[in-house]
């Protein structure tokens, strides 16, 4: 007689051999449902794009319609490693369906559901037959022609989802969660602090693939903008690790020395008071003594702002460009001084140049997803400093004009996560834009990953980005130092901060130490927990 338990859906391992095939099926199906290219880019709509939550959803109940003999031996044999996102049983309320059809096929075999080897490697076969079977001849074609099954409308159609992220597992097998927008959760902001070669950048790929497995078939996506320092996400040859994140290469891969970047870095006044222009003036110039803190003087900071309110008053308002600044500026200068080309001018001219931006929006930086490919510039240098400046400026004047998130049963909206990968470069100075973007926050549904060498680099002389991350990340490191780590796990000098610094320097590469908040509250029991995250790419 067949168990009257539901299979629990939570936690289940991906196998190797699914996650090859899920691309190709994924690739097929968007070929089906997008038409050939026309060559006018500028009128066609948009492609469709086909989550992998949806492939693999798609494969299992493929998978399990085949009344063919299932193969115990194929099942042992698959290679268990990422873990599935849990909306991929979730979505819609089948999981009652799926464990029926999964007890049905299985019948009165010996599988213990309630053991995870066994449950994920049955599951996992299961797809792996749908994908075989659907990437065959015409089998793909008439399943989605096939009108005879209908299915319930979507109940949580247009409901906040809930974005819980399952990043590895703790000791003892057991899922490692980050609740992200429970009301109760004070922010999304997450800090990875480990050095190189301890995994990050696979740290920085679950975190993001979690979010937008969690979201992307809602009505509430949570896109994202990374800024890809080390140039990883955005080579050619990873270029499968985009498939992870439910976005298409062509569409969000952004090379400033290639093309500028769709949007203008200036905020639009059109309408807006003089005052408003006057700070943002002093803004602008506080930004170039930022990105060349040597060289330029109090006096040419008061001339750059000049320069900045005469160019919005040339255009009426509306967005200016560093050619036009450069124009105001040289022309309030006295003749001598105008002939020579100062650390003011130096700068607007090395902008000017290397053309990042375009001088009119052509993209919703919120509304979709993007990385921005960083490698080739100097890292310490002015136009990177630029790019990151600017854009993160960009999104801040974005994030003025957006509505209060929605609030759902128990949960808040999540719109936008800012990453910054090798975050050093852009914390040791005064940083305004990454400031207000950490203050706006929570209430517009928006947040931070930042990831980077040393916990250190994230308290400096300027903001304490520690004081309020809800998720300090930390990976193996040089050095921490004793105040930091007794700040973040609330403990004092002594046997537990020895117990503190010794896990976190036997950490090894892919392992995550997270604060305990139960023994925090309780005060009893270890202030840490020990993660080992998932390897996705």
């Amino acid at each position: 007689m067949l168990s009257q338990t539901p299979i629990k859906f939570s936690g289940i391992r991906q196998a190797d051999e699914v996650q090859a095939l899920v691309p190709q099926l994924k690739a097929r199906l968007e070929a089906r449902f997008n038409l050939p290219a026309t060559g006018v880019a500028a009128t066609e709509p948009r492609p469709v794009l086909v989550s992998n939550n949806v492939v693999q959803r798609l494969a299992l109940l493929a998978g399990l319609s085949l009344p063919t003999p299932r193969d115990s031996a194929v099942a042992a044999a698959l290679r268990l490693s990422s873990t599935f996102h849990d909306t991929v049983f979730s979505r819609n309320d089948f999981q009652t369906l799926y464990s029926a059809l999964l007890k049905l096929r299985y019948g009165p075999t010996a599988i213990d559901w309630d053991t995870p080897n066994a449950r994920d490697r049955a599951i996992n076969y299961e797809m792996l037959r749908g994908l075989d079977h659907l990437l065959r001849a015409d089998h793909l074609e008439t399943w989605l022609l096939n009108t005879s099954v209908g299915l319930r409308p979507d109940a949580a159609a247009g409901q906040v989802p809930v974005v819980t992220l399952t990043i590895g597992t703790y000791e003892g097998d057991l899922p490692a969660t980050l609740p992200l927008n429970a009301v109760e959760v004070p922010n999304t902001q997450m800090l990875i602090a480990g050095t190189t070669g301890q995994g990050k950048s696979n740290l920085l790929a679950v975190l993001i693939q979690q979010l937008r497995a969690a979201t992307v078939e809602s009505a509430f996506p949570v896109n994202f903008l990374l800024f890809d320092y080390k140039g990883e996400f955005s080579d050619p040859a990873n270029r499968k690790w985009l498939s992870h994140f439910e976005v298409d290469a062509a569409d969000c891969l952004l090379d400033p020395l290639t093309a500028p970047l769709p949007f203008s870095p200036f905020k639009n006044f059109d309408g807006k008071p003089q005052n408003a222009i006057n700070l943002y003036a002093t803004e602008l110039s506080e930004a170039f003594k930022a990105l060349d803190r040597t060289s330029i003087s109090a006096n040419m900071a008061n001339n750059l702002a000049k320069a900045v309110i005469s160019a919005y008053q040339h255009t009426a308002g509306r967005p200016v460009t560093f050619r036009l600044i450069e124009q105001h500026y040289v022309g309030q200068l006295p003749p001598k001084e105008a002939e020579r080309t100062d650390s003011v001018r130096s700068l607007l001219q090395q902008l000017i140049r290397a053309s990042l931006f375009r001088e009119t929006d052509g993209a919703d930086l919120i509304r979709r997803s993007f990385i921005i490919k960083m490698d080739a510039f100097p890292k310490e240098g002015a136009l990177a400093k630029a790019v990151v400046y600017f854009t993160i400026s960009k999104l801040n004047a974005l994030y003025e004009e957006l509505p209060v998130q929605k609030v759902g049963a128990g949960v808040v909206e999540l719109r936008h996560f800012t990453i910054i990968d090798e975050a050093h470069y852009m914390l040791d100075f005064d940083n305004q834009p990454l400031r207000n973007l950490v203050a706006v926050g929570r209430n517009k549904g928006l947040s931070i990953i930042l990831a980077t060498q040393s916990l250190d680099a994230y308290q400096s002389e300027h903001f304490n980005f520690l004081t309020n991350a809800q998720y300090p990340l930390l990976m193996k490191q040089q050095t921490v130092s004793d105040r930091l780590l007794k700040d973040l796990f609330g403990v004092s000098a002594g046997a537990e901060l020895t117990e503190i610094k010794q896990a976190l320097s036997e950490l090894r590469k892919g392992e995550v130490l997270v604060r305990n908040p139960n023994a925090a509250a309780l005060g009893v029991g270890r202030r840490f927990k020990k993660i080992q995250v998932t390897h996705l790419i």
